[in-house]
């Protein structure tokens, strides 16, 4: 449950924060994380400063919440070691506001990457169709990030995207595995507690 509200809670967070931002905002020229600390004389872009930090937050807490409870139900060292990383990735996404310094890429890559490697370790732990789609949202962002690595996310074979979709590219397979994986960890959970007869 607490992997697909992580899931929800980012891809919400993120649509609301885009339609309220107070000067334009495209998904082509602009980073995801313009919502939540694109400064203007210093001062940070409200409300959807304060939206986009609330949503990061919520949504990185979430996953370390789920990473732990990952861990106690005997789902893999490896596959909660990558849920929590791509907790503390995010949670740092959202306590500290892009445009001050290295602090902020530094927290949204590791955020990436293991969000990445969160699809292919959900891949590698479950079996039949929630495997094959874990390993596709995994692989999906893996190769956004390997192009955006060797041409930038707004070269290459990524141009036309531009800097903010190519992102997305990066950033939504995520959160789709969240909610996806999230939903499969409670459906298998129904099964079990189901009674019989």
């Amino acid at each position: 449950m607490l992997l697909a509200t992580a899931g929800a809670v980012t891809l919400m967070g993120i649509t609301t924060a885009e339609a309220i931002y107070p000067r334009l905002y495209t998904t082509t020229a602009n980073e995801i994380s313009d919502l939540g600390g694109h400064t203007v004389d210093g001062v940070i872009l409200q409300p959807s400063g304060y939206v986009f930090t609330a949503a990061m937050v919520t949504s990185g807490l979430a996953t370390i919440a789920a990473a732990v409870l990952l861990l106690r139900a005997g789902s893999g060292r490896l596959l909660a070691s990558v849920v929590l990383l791509n907790g503390v990735g995010t949670l740092g996404v959202g306590l500290f506001p892009s445009g001050g310094g290295a602090v902020h890429p530094s927290f949204a890559v590791v955020s990436f990457v293991a969000g990445a490697l969160c699809g292919l370790a959900g891949g590698w732990a479950r079996r039949g169709p929630v495997s094959w789609f874990s390993y596709a949202l995994g692989a999906i962002t893996s190769v956004v990030l390997l192009l955006a690595l060797f041409g930038g996310l707004d070269g290459g074979l990524l141009t036309e995207l531009g800097i903010g979709g190519a992102e997305r590219w990066i950033a939504y397979p995520i959160v789709l595995w969240q909610v996806m994986f999230g939903g499969a960890l409670m459906a298998s959970s129904a099964r079990r507690i189901q009674p019989s007869g």
